[in-house]
């Protein structure tokens, strides 16, 4: 019995042998037939023939098999590249026996090393990596789940498939085991043959010809569920953020950032979808690794893959001080200097993780990128050669029902077209319909264009497209690079102040600005009249970034008392609102003679809208605002304050005018009440933003109130 077990299980392991070399060789033949208004399903069968699968396969599978979806569907391509159920029901029944007995489990591996033992020959599959011990002058292989290493392995495969020597692939082993007595430390294990999990080849022609065939919106769909989403459960814009994180796979040199919920799949596409790219789980790296190491002079992870993701970005870390660096001259330009050598890459960089707070508090408190560690988070050099940031935000946690059970690409298919298309480039597509507005710097061009380049490719992989579909990719790849030079202007100040991007229409030159929607149109300074008392100011606040707060003063019978709420135990914003009703004691009556500070009781409210840290530049604006309430008079729409008042009654200049301008234009400010002596730092502050305001010149503290009160 058992010897006829043992020949069973030998006769699966040679028909697996002989099923996985027939895959290297045979070619699929395409239908012919016309599929249009066909379902989708159907389309697909028709035009990709043998490069499809039904995705719930995988899933199915998947659940009980930790093996990357590629690896999977490598072996459903193998036996499952049909519709009819009885022959999909046996390949799944294949490719489950040959998972269970050649795919090795770590908790397994000796006893698959016990097999290889007795038979003398086994098929496995492993992620293999190689290294070259060049005291021995050889390669030498080592299985991650196996646990076997110091393998000798032919110098044809790291030859001809470079990523062994790189973090590794996963491949089918035949694996020989050859016990030589005469020499008992040599390593038993040979390797017979290897084949990494990918495809033999590719006929681009096919994917365009097929291309054609399909609509925009059915292309669309089979790109998601070729990735595992159903697209019929989301929307068009979650559609177009969830095709956006393939962009790195298609286009060369992108840098693209998301940030968002746990439990969005932000990391799914990188790590389990192609065997082109790599995860960096952690963020722990080195320069020799991830570049160049110089001691045995091979290049590191971006030579070697197409894209390297780095999760968690909370925990990127260096061991090389120089290691952001390197990283910052590689992101902006595609090369790096390491020893006496320039070296050129074309892999892709993208950083993904988790946003513990709500995105209003954050951009109320802080910054998009303040996830990313202490060393890069205000670092405005590093995030300005970001290509693109994806709202992660936007993106619903995954329910199961957004997993796909229809028909996707075989994803080492999908890989291996992507791949191809990355020698192709769009980025001069939208020339022939729009030239972009002035804001755009080089590095905005650069980005836009990288990302209608890669989107185009992916949804027009023909190059059949036309205005409206340009224009339409063109307004999302113009949101997502404001969406990163919108946190710029708030790290690096007015060197970024120029985020109003826009596109010029070619025939009518109409001008179109795009806006980023978490921004949002609610603004601090609302427009209108507001009660008597209630007046809005710019400061720095505690945390040494600049802010709206927000007055509001009250007057009752009384006898004199001033109350303060809303500052805490800050000593010197107390001293501020001090003295302003210090001011208004001595000189109420150059306001009014109707002003009383003895019959009266002044309650005063402090509000920090942006979260930023109670600012002690509040003198003027309280001031202005015990008057208003004084006189039962509401200072003039669309107002901000600017400038503050001494102890002895001087107008103070605005320091860092133009920062101060900016955040008033982002709050919705449209009249600004500055002090003359801020005149002479005019030229500091660019004309496109000083054109956006009415601006109200003040001398003494009463020329302020009058002015803010719209008295002439």
């Amino acid at each position: 019995m058992e010897d006829r077990e043992s020949r069973n299980e030998d006769n699966s392991q040679k028909e697996f042998a002989d099923d996985y070399e027939w895959m290297e060789t045979e070619e699929v033949e395409e239908s012919t037939s016309d599929p249009f208004g066909l379902h989708l399903n159907e389309k697909l069968n028709h035009i990709f023939g043998g490069k499809i699968v039904r995705k719930d396969l995988t899933k199915k599978i998947k659940e009980g098999a930790n093996v990357p979806v590629y690896v999977l569907e490598y072996l459903l391509g193998m036996y499952c590249a049909t519709t009819e159920e009885e022959a999909i029901a046996e390949g799944v029944k294949n490719v489950k026996k040959i998972l269970a007995e050649n795919f090795v489990r770590p908790d397994e591996a000796q006893k698959i090393i016990s097999k290889l033992r007795e038979r003398g020959t086994y098929t496995v599959i492993d992620k293999v990596s190689v290294k070259l011990n060049y005291k021995e002058d050889r390669y030498e292989a080592e299985f991650s789940n196996l646990g076997i290493k110091s393998v000798p392995i032919s110098e044809q495969y790291p030859t001809k498939f470079e990523r062994l020597l790189s973090g590794g692939i996963w491949c089918i082993v035949q694996l020989e085991y050859f016990y030589d007595e005469g020499d008992k430390t040599r390593v038993p294990f040979i390797i017979s043959k290897l084949t990494p999990i990918q495809m033999p080849n590719l006929d681009m022609g096919e994917v365009v010809e097929g291309r054609r065939r399909f609509s925009k919106e059915e292309w669309i769909d089979v790109m998601l569920r070729s990735i595992g989403m159903e697209p019929s459960r989301f929307s068009l814009r979650v559609k177009m953020l969830l095709l956006a994180r393939m962009i790195p796979l298609v286009e060369n040199n992108f840098n693209l950032c998301e940030l968002g919920p746990r439990g969005t799949g932000k990391s799914h596409v990188y790590k389990e979808i192609s065997p082109n790219s790599i995860l960096v789980s952690g963020g722990q790296t080195t320069v020799a690794n991830l570049f160049y190491n110089m001691s045995s002079k091979t290049v590191g992870l971006v030579g070697m893959w197409d894209c390297v993701a780095f999760d968690e970005v909370a925990g990127i870390t260096f061991k090389d001080k120089d290691g952001i660096q390197i990283m910052k001259d590689y992101m902006a330009s595609g090369s790096f200097s390491r020893g006496k050598e320039e070296k050129n890459a074309s892999a892709s960089m993208v950083f993904v993780g988790n946003i513990n707070q709500s995105v209003d508090v954050l951009l109320k408190t802080s910054h998009l990128f303040d996830p990313f560690p202490d060393a890069m988070a205000y670092d405005s050099a590093f995030f300005d050669r970001m290509h693109c940031y994806i709202p992660g935000w936007e993106i619903p946690k995954y329910r199961p029902d957004f997993f796909t059970n229809e028909y996707g690409f075989i994803t080492d298919y999908l890989s291996e077209f992507l791949r191809e298309l990355r020698k192709t480039s769009y980025s001069d597509a939208l020339d022939q319909y729009f030239k972009l507005g002035n804001n755009l710097n080089q590095r905005d061009v650069i980005a836009v264009r990288k990302m209608v380049s890669g989107l185009i490719k992916l949804i027009y992989p023909h190059g059949v497209f036309g205005k409206e579909e340009v224009e339409e990719i063109l307004r999302f790849a113009l949101e997502s690079r404001r969406r990163v030079k919108e946190q710029l202007k708030k790290i690096g100040g007015m060197e970024f102040y120029d985020v109003n991007f826009s596109y010029i229409d070619n025939l009518d030159f109409s001008e179109e600005y795009v806006p980023v929607p978490e921004q949002g149109g609610g603004k601090l300074i609302p427009e209108g009249l507001h009660k008597p008392g209630q007046v809005y100011t710019v400061g720095r606040g505690k945390s040494g970034m600049l802010g709206v707060f927000k007055l509001e003063t009250e007057m009752v019978t009384g006898s004199g008392k001033f109350e303060r709420t809303g500052i805490g135990s800050d000593r010197e914003a107390k001293e501020a609102l001090d003295t302003a009703y210090r001011y208004l004691k001595a000189n109420g009556k150059n306001i009014s003679g109707t002003i009383s500070t003895t019959s009266k009781d002044y309650l005063m409210h402090l509000q920090d809208l942006n979260g930023i840290g109670i600012t002690s530049q509040l003198s003027l604006a309280a001031y202005i605002g015990l008057c208003s309430a004084a006189l039962n008079k509401p200072v003039i729409g669309s107002l901000a304050v600017l400038g503050n008042l001494s102890i002895s009654g001087s107008v103070i200049k605005v320091e860092d005018l133009a920062n101060n301008l900016q955040v008033c234009l982002d709050s919705g400010a449209k009249k600004i009440l500055i002090p003359m002596s801020s005149a002479m730092d005019m030229p500091s502050v660019p004309p496109e933003l000083m054109s956006r305001f009415s601006l109200i010149f003040y001398q003494t503290p009463e020329d302020a109130v009058f002015k803010a009160l719209g008295v002439e």
